[in-house]
């Protein structure tokens, strides 16, 4: 995440958590050495994606031709997060004059990456790129050396739970009252070793799975 994405990030976390007081101070967590955002944008229709480049054999459809409606749409937003992971510079040049549609955030303290929010902009949910922002999150993590991630969730909010729990995340705790404008209580979910074998091997598995149900070629 860069300055000039603030504005765009913002409204972001507004719509996902709109009872949340005070509002994150994006600025100050760009000056924070502990925190890494990664947001995801929508790429320009005119413009030619790393994902849409090439076609088949023949008389046959390249993949830009052959995708419609959602699968387009997600093909172009997750090539804003592969830009984002691998190329700095491609991304300070592309994401100021994009559309951002997502972003997750997390503290890097004393090995652990500890993610203090994940949201998607409010017409893009239900797309997958949820489950991609924590993908790519997982992704840095490792990266970065953290040897494993942890979060809290809602107790009420079963589907965030079911993803969590598919991504290797278990219970290790609750929070009494953590959630300030309803007091409801928080799971505590944490990985085990992200860096381990088996944990890499299951994460590379759901990736493949990911790609195959979206219909996406490349890593997200």
């Amino acid at each position: 995440m860069r300055q000039e994405d603030v504005v765009q990030v913002s409204v972001i976390e507004r719509e996902a958590f709109p009872t949340q007081w005070p509002a994150t101070s994006f600025e100050r967590e760009l000056r924070n050495k502990m925190a890494h955002y990664l947001v995801t944008y929508e790429e320009d229709d005119t413009e030619e994606s790393s994902a849409d480049r090439g076609g088949g054999a023949e008389g046959e459809p390249n993949q830009s031709q052959a995708q419609s409606g959602e699968d387009k749409l997600l093909s172009r937003v997750l090539t804003g997060v592969r830009r984002l992971l691998s190329s700095e510079q491609t991304a300070a040049q592309a994401v100021g004059t994009q559309k951002i549609v997502g972003f997750v955030g997390f503290w890097l303290m004393a090995g652990e990456a500890h993610i203090t929010a994940i949201a998607t902009k409010e017409e893009y949910r239900r797309r997958g790129i949820g489950e991609m922002l924590l993908m790519s999150c997982v992704e840095l993590a490792t990266q970065l050396n953290a040897d494993a991630v942890t979060l809290e969730v809602r107790v009420s909010n079963s589907g965030a739970q079911a993803l969590y729990e598919k991504y290797g995340f278990t219970r290790t705790g609750r929070r009494t009252g953590y959630y300030t404008d309803n007091h409801e209580d928080a799971f505590i979910m944490t990985t085990d070793r992200i860096s381990s074998a088996s944990y890499q091997t299951t994460l590379a598995i759901l990736k493949r799975n990911y790609q195959k149900r979206w219909g996406i070629a490349g890593e997200p």
